[in-house]
């Protein structure tokens, strides 16, 4: 792609050089670590599921178990694999045996290791066979289905019922959404376990289960059918079940998840080191699974300035992209965010809305990028909230965008009605067809508003990567250079919940997912 913006290509590899520099020295941690909620994840992706009398998940109750035994740095993989050469059972009777304390899997005698490797791996490639599965089904769907022009209009449901939310969803899809986010109770993302079954009762939005999975998937493949085009399912692994949540939306065949690298240490207090571990994990099931990934940068500028903090989204969508390609996931399932957040009253915003957005269309050229709307300075007056979306559309299509998070113009009123959401879909279709071409037709001043603004953005983050690079990413994040939010490395929720694997530790999804045929 030839730079509208007249940026200079030193300064992107510059930036790529330094934020895998930053990648490069967190990721022997993460290899050296394993969490609860991977080892609950590994635990599912074996098969593993339910609940027991009191709804305590079985894979909780598993890793919970070999946890207080002093034994889960070897892996729940390798108990699990022992307990099945030892008694002959499968992964989910070993569970609920388990469950009822009729044995205790690290009292069981050691087996031979190889032969409790091969059983445990024959386990993890039927769940990955299935998870293929689901990739090559959505892969055929689309090419004899079809799908949405790009930008993918994605629009939200939260009603708290799955049941309503499938309503809601099939009439926005009927209006012409092409991705439906079914958002998540409200803080879930804290909640370390994952609610089992369908639910209908949530706090500003629907739990995330497996069984709402299910039920919207096929909600949404109904739809699809009937109105000629694939309809992408988008849910949230982020939080202290954020790799729990990946494997689900695998199996039950999710297209897009939020998931990002820092978003949990600076918006919902997670320890830091939870989070990276958690994260890797999460994106090997994502990249493999063909799920792209919506990151959260544009979260910085609800607690910082659009145009003083802009370089730190930048930094972030550079981190995020090093962070992803260390988990095998390629560039075109990376949805980094963005979001139209400039002051309405600032003088020419929209030049540098469009300056930020060409600049993030231009530095990852094979991402479809998130574009979010805007949230914070929309009062709730809907006629200019309305005009305040359009012009978001306008920079979408400008800019070539692949994700299009429609906005509100009850933004700021209450949760979008029906009719809400049929209006914002008639704004974006009118800006994207009247305005189809016009990135093509038009080019930017040189040296002008635009290009000066998007070339001081890249070197502020440029200057700022090199600095997260000299202080460590940790460091960086304990002095609240990110979204203005300070995290300290041993404070934050879920730091008792990391552990040193061990020279024997086994999870045979890794080699499985990053080695496998994609």
């Amino acid at each position: 792609m030839n730079s509208k913006l007249n940026l200079d290509q030193k300064m992107i590899d510059e930036a790529r050089r330094a934020s895998k520099a930053v990648a490069d020295e967190i990721q022997p941690y993460i290899d050296e670590h394993t969490t609860v909620s991977v080892e609950r994840t590994i635990a599912r992706l074996l098969g593993i599921d339910g609940i027991d009398e009191v709804d305590r998940p079985l894979p909780n109750i598993v890793v919970n178990h070999v946890r207080e035994h002093g034994g889960l740095n070897e892996g729940i993989a390798y108990w699990i694999g022992n307990a099945m050469v030892y008694t002959g059972k499968e992964p989910q009777e070993i569970a609920e045996a388990v469950s009822r304390e009729a044995f205790s899997l690290t009292e069981i005698p050691a087996q031979n290791r190889q032969e409790v490797i091969r059983a445990v791996t024959s386990k993890a490639e039927e769940t990955v066979e299935r998870i293929k599965h689901n990739r090559k089904q959505r892969e055929t769907m689309i090419e004899t289905v079809g799908e949405g022009k790009k930008p993918l209009l994605y629009l939200i449901v939260a009603s708290g019922n799955i049941y309503e939310d499938v309503i809601q969803a099939q009439a926005a899809v009927r209006q012409g959404a092409d991705i439906i986010a079914v958002i998540r109770s409200t803080a879930q993302s804290l909640l370390d376990y994952v609610p089992y079954g369908p639910t209908t009762e949530g706090f500003g939005g629907t739990y995330a289960t497996q069984e709402n999975f299910r039920i919207m998937r096929k909600a949404l493949d109904e739809v699809g059918e009937k109105v000629g085009r694939y309809i992408r399912l988008c849910n949230y692994c982020s939080g202290l079940c954020m790799p729990e949540i990946a494997a689900m939306g695998a199996l039950e065949r999710l297209d897009v998840m939020l998931n990002d690298a820092l978003y949990g240490i600076l918006f919902r207090d997670i320890n830091m080191q939870r989070t990276f571990v958690d994260q890797y994990f999460s994106r090997v099931i994502n990249g493999f699974a063909g799920i792209i990934i919506n990151t959260g940068e544009d979260n910085y500028l609800t607690t910082a300035d659009a145009v003083e903090e802009a370089h730190t989204v930048v930094a972030s969508q550079f981190i995020n992209e090093q962070f992803a390609l260390k988990a095998g996931l390629p560039e075109e399932q990376m949805a980094l965010g963005h979001a139209f957040e400039m002051d309405p009253e600032l003088t020419n915003g929209f030049l540098l809305e469009l300056a930020q957005a060409q600049m993030a269309r231009e530095i990852f050229p094979k991402a479809p990028l998130k574009y979010m709307p805007p949230t914070k300075f929309m009062t709730g007056n809907i006629f200019k909230g309305h005009i305040q979306d359009a012009m978001f559309n306008l920079a979408a299509i400008w800019t070539q965008q692949g994700i299009q998070l429609l906005g509100m113009l009850t933004e700021a009123n209450h949760t979008p009605h029906l009719h809400d959401r049929a209006l914002s879909i008639e704004n974006a279709k009118y800006v994207f067809n009247n305005c189809k071409d016009i990135g093509d037709e038009i080019e930017f001043k040189r040296d002008g508003i635009i290009q000066k603004r998007a070339q001081k953005v890249l070197g502020d983050a440029v200057q700022l990567l090199d600095q997260v690079e000299e202080d460590g990413i940790l460091k960086t994040i304990e002095e609240g250079k990110f979204g203005g939010v300070k995290r300290s490395r041993t404070g934050g929720k879920g730091l008792d919940g990391v552990f040193e694997k061990s020279e024997g530790y086994l999870n045979p999804f890794i080699s499985l997912m990053l080695g496998g045929d994609r």
